[in-house]
């Protein structure tokens, strides 16, 4: 299973650059778990887990530009 990019712009998998991620290799997502955030003109849009399993890894490295559609990360 995958997590899709919403919308354009840049990826944090991190809520700050001093925080650990948002997920980690297997821990468990469920519905609506935020797992990342993408900045459109200064501002932060949460990206939510439309799915649940367990985490597997992102895909996108943090603050790297994403397009719609782009897979942000991975589950089991």
């Amino acid at each position: 299973m995958t997590i899709l990019s919403p919308l354009p712009g840049t990826f944090y998998s991190r809520p700050s650059p001093d925080e650990p991620a948002f997920k980690k290799a297997g821990d468990t997502v469920e519905i609506d778990d935020t797992i990342g955030l993408i900045e459109v003109m200064k501002t932060f849009i949460e990206v939510k887990s439309e799915v649940a399993g367990t985490f597997k890894a992102y895909v996108v490295e943090n603050s790297s530009p994403v397009d719609p559609g782009a897979i942000l990360a991975e589950l089991e």
